[in-house]
């Protein structure tokens, strides 16, 4: 099937790049939401980085036109009928995802993959609420979808090797490197060793062996890293690191991925990362300043 039109589910920082993307990419892209206001901000931001390209001389006005008028927004879920390929980018819980996914299965055209932009949660378990599971593809794009080249890409149990194929190719249409896993696991290859290592920093922090610069630095200088790990979790998301390591905890009860109380206690503040303004850095302020956290 020709992927002429997306349909993508969740207006959030994932779901705002992965529409961003397809158009980028000369897909139309429906982008929906059940807050208008999520929905008109996330394409206020695509706008943004577009005005940039055009400041450094990288895009035209013109261009920026076409590219934005290939992005549809609305708060309707009916929309996903007249899609060629449907990609979920809700938060990070099963329960969730299984109901939209039973309504996705009810709206989508016969044959259309559903994919899950999950970072942690079952794919057999979030297929479990279709009566054809097989349309089910685990479809895991990195931030900012628009610039990392990786997309995870994992069956599960049920998962049609049709829809794996597709979702590969719709991947490599992007212009992304995807990679197949052999089997369903939670969260995959890159995001499972990721979050140890995230989770350490962390726990080091904690435990008041390296303030915030200082353990960014040591893993920038000491591991060639392009950016500290509490930099990157403030990219991420507190509150989906947060989720993400409660899960893989939860799954495989491994210590590597106990959640630190201090991910809570700032969850709790608000201190969400970049998203927020405030998370292990201010980004209030230009360069950005670490914070000290207790």
């Amino acid at each position: 099937m020709e992927i002429k039109t997306g349909f993508v589910l969740g207006a959030g920082i994932m779901g705002a790049g992965i529409a961003h993307l397809m158009a980028q990419n000369g897909v139309n892209a429906i982008l929906v939401d059940v807050d208008e206001g999520i929905l008109k901000r996330a394409v206020g931001n695509i706008e943004k980085l577009l005005t940039k390209k055009v400041e450094k001389g990288k895009m035209t006005d013109a261009q920026v036109k076409e590219l934005l008028g290939r992005i549809k927004i609305s708060t309707d879920m009916n929309e996903a009928a007249n899609a060629d390929f449907i990609i979920e980018a809700v938060i990070e819980n099963v329960e969730l995802k299984q109901k939209i996914f039973a309504q996705l299965e009810g709206i989508a055209k016969p044959g259309v993959v559903l994919a899950t932009n999950t970072t942690a949660c079952s794919i057999s378990e979030i297929s479990s609420s279709l009566k054809d599971p097989s349309r089910v593809v685990g479809m895991h794009f990195f931030n900012p979808a628009v610039v990392m080249k990786l997309v995870e890409i994992m069956p599960g149990v049920a998962t049609d090797p049709a829809a794996v194929k597709t979702a590969k190719e719709f991947a490599e249409f992007l212009g992304k490197e995807p990679v197949v896993t052999n089997k369903e696991t939670i969260a995959g290859i890159a995001s499972r060793v990721l979050a140890a290592l995230l989770n350490e920093a962390v726990w080091v922090l904690e435990e008041g062996i390296g303030s915030v610069a200082d353990i960014d630095k040591a893993m920038m200088m000491g591991s060639n890293q392009p950016m500290g790990p509490l930099t990157l979790i403030d990219l991420i998301g507190i509150d989906t690191h947060l989720a993400k390591t409660r899960t893989l905890y939860a799954k495989f009860g491994d210590a590597r991925y106990r959640p630190c109380y201090l991910l809570e206690k700032m969850v709790h503040a608000g201190y969400l990362g970049r998203k927020s303004g405030k998370g292990f850095y201010d980004y209030s302020q230009n360069p950005p300043v670490p914070m000290v956290l207790k």
